[in-house]
């Protein structure tokens, strides 16, 4: 397994496809790519349409897919508002790809059985004791809510690693797969073989406060924790706060769901992080972004520059010190377009913090208007977050 990554800024088609093949064939060498991941920021609008079936012809990959990114990754740089192509390219010997397209209203009923959801994108399970498919999902976000397809392909394959994004250009820029595009839904590849994905998803928040036990809610309305008011805990926290951090409670505040309720949630990685998105003062009860249930764990969570980069580097140094059976061959980097310049006030912050602790591993990818990656057993949607996808042979 070899896998390589290059990035031009160029705006012109055939310049740009010119120098991902020679930025590729020096790193390849003459082995054909099996996979082409590619990432187009919208200056290279006019060039859409022709973008993967000039890929094609210079590389003839056995699969591609990719997407519009307001900012694209590769090679270790991240380019923001500026013209650039980044393509990550992937030589898979005893890997099976399976490129799909999902269109709006393709999506089976939620109730149906798994063999639903594998017709659907057309990847048969896989027989023990072969691993599952792996699969990474790009989407219109427009046209597009992926939340019931990741239930699904979590349902039909499970144990499968999903990871991917949201576009982040214009409405109507389009989804490539393979020679063609689509405009709307959502294309991807499944991955299946000697190959094994590993997920980081930093969610960039730290907690404040103790976890806490929901004890009545309703839908997405968190009304009681520990039986008592949530606005009325919040109150308390703030008054404990640092002056710094009961500022940013005030414009920052998120809530953490623990992952699971079989374990008592031991750090920030064990929760899912949901935006607060008001609050009801005569009831003392919160909005969250998140459908809620009595008996589930619950924190509150704060998340600035700081949170975020502490974050990412604890996610990134876990997964080292884990030591995964394999090396690492490449990876792909799904990032919020609020993160970035934008957040850390310089560029190429989660990328150098991805070299910093895993070395040279070629990485490419996007800035998402949404990501996609798991947290604990379920793959999730997720906003403000880096989800990497870590590819290395499977070892079997």
């Amino acid at each position: 397994m070899r896998w390589a990554s290059a990035l031009v800024q160029e705006l012109e088609l055939r310049p740009a496809v010119e120098a991902v093949e020679r930025a590729l064939r020096l790193r390849l060498g003459d082995a054909r790519p099996d996979l082409l991941v590619v990432f187009a920021s919208p200056h290279l609008r006019p060039h859409f349409a022709r973008l993967p079936g000039e890929l094609h012809e210079r590389l003839a990959p056995r699969a591609l897919v990719g997407c519009v990114g307001a900012g694209v990754i590769g090679d270790g740089q991240e380019v923001e508002q500026r013209p650039a192509l980044s393509v990550t390219a992937a030589v898979l010997p005893r890997v099976e790809l399976r490129t799909f397209h999902v269109g709006p209203g393709d999506l089976p009923d939620l109730d149906r059985g798994p063999g639903g959801w594998r017709e659907l994108v057309g990847v048969p399970p896989a027989p023990p004791p072969a691993s599952p498919p792996h699969f990474v999902l790009l989407c219109d976000g427009a046209t597009f809510d992926p939340r019931d397809l990741l239930q699904g392909l979590d349902f039909a394959y499970p144990g499968g690693v999903k990871i991917g994004g949201l576009a982040s250009g214009r409405r109507g820029d389009p989804l490539f797969v393979d020679r063609g595009v689509v405009t709307q839904g959502a294309v991807g590849v499944a991955l299946q073989g000697d190959v094994a994905v590993d997920a980081v998803v930093a969610q960039g928040c730290r907690g404040v406060g103790a976890p806490m036990t929901v004890t009545r809610c309703h839908d997405h309305v968190l009304e009681g924790v520990d039986g008592r008011p949530p606005l009325e805990v919040l109150s308390e926290l703030y008054e404990a706060l640092s002056p710094e951090d009961q500022e940013l409670l005030q414009h920052s505040l998120h809530l953490g769901i623990a992952s699971t309720s079989l374990q008592e949630p031991t750090g920030r990685g064990d929760y899912l992080i949901r935006n607060v998105l008001g609050a009801d003062p005569e009831r003392g009860a919160l909005a969250v972004g998140a459908l809620l249930r009595p008996g589930q764990t619950v924190r509150f969570f704060l998340r600035d520059a700081a949170a975020a980069e502490e974050d990412l580097r604890e996610h990134l140094d876990a997964y080292r010190g884990r030591g995964p059976a394999t090396p690492p061959a490449g990876a792909l980097l799904f990032s919020c377009t609020g993160r970035g310049r934008h957040l850390f006030g310089a560029p190429n912050h989660d990328s150098s913090a991805f070299r910093r602790a895993l070395g040279d591993v070629p990485l490419g990818g996007f800035f998402c208007g949404g990501e996609i990656g798991p947290v604990g057993d379920a793959t999730h949607l997720h906003g403000y977050t880096s989800s990497f996808g870590i590819f290395r042979p499977a070892g079997a």
